[in-house]
């Protein structure tokens, strides 16, 4: 199916791990599907030299796209980002939250400023996105924010504390949106990805039986792919899900049916 994106601008944040022949985060995997469907795009990210030539990809390839360096934790930095993205291509549509940090560190473990930090990507980068995208998309009638959030947000673990607790509150501050909004045509839902191979896990997988680990409890057998998650935020970013609102779309090969 194509054009479910046609005349649309797709503002994507940690996007920058998104090059051909290379194994792709979520975000830049999502990023390929929304050019394939029509859609305008906006890479944004910390990491310069990636994004930017993640964005030459898609503009070779026939696609429409712009890199922005943005530090999502920035309030300045946002607010100068949608503002150029709107100058560019005459507003933005759709928002990917998905810029993100990991840790293995228990909470004796963390420290006050890894929890700061963990907190300040996550969710303050997500109330951030939500808080300066919507006025943008109130003047376009509508559209759909996607939150990365992770499987991870809805049950504990003896590790990873302050990442459990950064994507919980991306679920939390979802329905909150969802409802806020709705009623002038915006809809937030969040993602929920399970163990996933992507530039990102490749720390923790490496861990001697970590990943062996991971996949002996899915009940599928194997890890996702960034293009699987994507083909999720696919669906919630396009109109296929145009009743959808406030939901929890949870990818995760049958992990927490069990």
């Amino acid at each position: 199916m194509a054009n479910r994106l046609k005349n649309k601008v797709s503002f994507i944040t940690g996007g920058a791990n998104g090059n051909k022949g290379k194994l792709m985060g979520i975000a830049g995997a999502y990023a390929w599907l929304a050019r394939d469907e029509g859609s305008a795009i906006v890479i944004t990210d910390i990491d310069t030299d990636s994004g930017k030539l993640t964005v030459d990809h898609i503009n070779e390839s026939g696609g429409k796209a712009i890199f922005i360096e943005l530090d999502v934790t920035d309030e300045n930095n946002w607010q100068e980002s949608i503002n150029f993205a709107v100058t560019q291509f005459g507003g933005v549509d759709i928002l990917i939250n998905s810029a993100g940090i990991h840790t293995l560190k228990n909470t004796e473990e963390t420290s006050s400023e890894e929890w700061d930090r963990m907190m300040a990507i996550h969710a303050k980068g997500t109330f951030l996105g939500t808080k300066y995208v919507v006025p943008e998309m109130r003047k376009r009638g509508g559209g759909s924010i996607v939150n990365i959030s992770s499987m991870c947000a809805m049950f504990g673990s003896p590790t990873n504390t302050a990442y459990h607790a950064a994507k919980g509150a991306i679920r939390s501050f979802t329905k909150s949106a969802a409802i806020q909004y709705a009623q002038e045509g915006i809809r937030v839902n969040s993602v929920h990805p399970g163990y996933t191979e992507t530039p990102f896990t490749i720390a923790p997988f490496s861990l001697p039986g970590a990943l062996e680990s991971r996949v002996s409890k899915i009940p599928l057998g194997r890890l996702a792919s960034a293009e699987e998650i994507a083909n999720s935020v696919l669906y919630l970013a396009s109109d296929d899900s145009s009743y959808v609102t406030g939901a929890e779309l949870v990818v995760d090969g049958g992990f927490l049916a069990q």
